[in-house]
């Protein structure tokens, strides 16, 4: 197996051997460097080579992370970086083709010199990229000896196809990663609506005893006391404290229909997203609106979100913007809706969202009252960017995914309604 020419695979069943041991190591262990690791000591001990490195292309897909290495290498997975394009295998994952250098890797215009992989002390080399259909890329694997080895095709057919079994269980465990990765989000996002479920209603129960129950209360006294006057023939008393039950009538109505709105605005109900995303926008007091709203249904919780997130958007343009124009645009495509809230007010600088002890924010969304934004978007799926600059305003965009399979009762048409 340590013969002068090659991996030294010239039988067939040996090869096919080695191919079954591959196989055996691909299913080491669910996560992506279990396996690359696996297969790195297998190819190895295999071809009769000193060292093998497994590159992966990362979820970019615009580099290569070391997360497979045979001592004493090992210690180096994760940490090795390489942009595509750059160095031999990044040469090799840019062009899908492979490279074989049996002396004088120096002199190769593609070498990449990798001080902690200590390319110097090998002479010879094999890298060849990692394809699977219909997956593609999952990376570059790399032989290397210490002696000068004349690697022939045999050779690098059989490399090719160790790496396209090792392709297709990488792209197994970046799948299963995904998912994994998504169920923990979902498990967040669960836990976030039931935080927030379980936050309003100790917030409307609170409004309740506080103003409704305490108003009820106030006004079953005075009409008591108005029956107890005219009881007695004294229509005077008797009126003032109708009044007064009166005044709290209108005041408990006011507040029911506050705390009513809190639960579902009835103005989605009535306009819709687009009718009532304008009713918000004109109801903001001294500034000029500009609207392009797309005027179609969508499902209840997106609607009732984007509603609450330009509803404290504009909430605080008033605060803190110091604006005479808002400029509110609804987009709604085929995979995403946007919600884009503008303002030609005083904006800030990024240093403005640096709490006090000179710590960075959690993301750009911090520092302005915008906390509620950001959990409202997570949410739904969605992400929030916001962009200012001192004195040219400020734009806060809020994109979300649209359901696959929406309800089919909902309008497919899409209008656009322009105001100013």
């Amino acid at each position: 197996m340590t013969g002068p020419r090659g991996l030294g695979l010239d039988d067939p069943e040996r090869e096919n051997a080695v191919l079954l041991d591959i196989i055996e190591a691909t299913a080491s262990g669910p996560d992506v460097e279990t396996r690359a690791a696996a297969v790195a000591r297998v190819i190895t001990e295999a071809t009769a080579t000193d060292v093998c490195f497994v590159h992966v292309l990362d979820d970019s897909e615009r580099a290569l992370t070391l997360l497979g290495a045979t001592p004493p290498f090992d210690t180096q997975v994760g940490a090795v970086h390489l942009p595509l394009g750059e160095g031999v295998s990044g040469w090799v994952a840019s062009h899908r083709e492979p490279v074989v250098i049996v002396e004088d890797k120096e002199s190769d215009p593609r070498y990449l010199p990798i001080p902690a992989l200590r390319g110097q002390d090998y002479t010879s080399m094999v890298s060849v990229p990692m394809i699977s259909e219909p997956s593609g890329l999952a990376g570059v694997l790399n032989v290397h000896t210490l002696a000068r080895r004349p690697f022939d095709d045999r050779d690098v057919r059989l490399l090719l196809a160790i790496g396209r079994l090792l392709a297709g269980t990488l792209h197994q465990a970046r799948m299963h990663r995904r998912l994994a990765a998504r169920e923990r989000a979902h498990e967040r996002f669960a836990e976030q609506t039931v935080a927030a479920q379980e936050a309003e209603r100790r917030r409307l129960a609170r409004d309740i005893h506080d103003g409704i129950s305490q108003r009820l209360v106030s006004l079953w006294f005075h009409l008591d006391a108005a029956l107890t006057h005219l009881d007695r023939g004294d229509p005077g008393p008797a009126r003032a404290d109708l009044e007064v039950a009166g005044g709290l009538v209108d005041t408990t109505l006011e507040e029911a229909r506050a705390a009513i709105g809190a639960l579902r605005p009835p103005v989605l109900d009535d306009l819709g997203l687009a009718g009532a995303l304008a009713a918000l926008a004109r109801g903001v007091p001294g500034v000029d609106t500009s609207l392009d709203l797309a005027e179609r249904r969508l499902p209840d919780h997106l609607e009732i979100a984007l509603y609450r997130i330009a509803q404290e958007a504009l909430q605080n343009v008033l605060k803190h913007a110091g604006a005479r124009r808002v400029t509110l645009r609804l987009a709604i495509g085929t995979a995403d809706v946007r919600l884009a809230i503008g303002d030609d007010g005083v904006g800030f600088s990024p240093a403005d969202l640096r709490p006090p002890d000179g710590t960075a924010p959690p993301d750009d969304t911090g520092g302005f009252g915008l906390a509620s934004v950001r959990e409202r978007a997570e949410l739904i799926g969605g992400t929030v960017r916001l962009t200012s600059r001192p004195g040219e305003g400020t734009t806060l965009a809020v994109t979300a995914p649209l359901p696959r399979h929406q309800d089919d009762n909902q309008p497919n048409g899409e209008v656009s309604a322009r105001n100013t």
